[in-house]
């Protein structure tokens, strides 16, 4: 976040890191969102990641799955 506006700094849209890049089908299209979450929920993931090795980015698309699986929109059994 950039402290003297308040706004937020674009995400990157490529990582150059092997455990960030998304696992995801060929046939899916990948698109990049944004999405405003408390400090200390980031801060929770974050610290999450680190200790499991495993990604933000693939929490958070295991996290949007169960959601769509919960309310019975998710497509294609992925």
């Amino acid at each position: 976040m950039h402290e003297a506006t308040g706004q937020f700094a674009p995400l990157p849209t490529t990582s150059s890191s092997p455990s960030e890049t998304p696992a995801v089908e060929a046939k899916s299209d990948v698109v990049s969102t944004h999405v405003l979450v408390e400090e200390e929920k980031v801060e929770a993931l974050r610290d999450l990641s680190r200790k499991t090795r495993i990604a933000q980015s693939e929490f958070l698309r295991e996290a949007v799955d169960d959601l769509l699986t919960k309310y019975g929109k998710l497509k294609g059994g992925t």
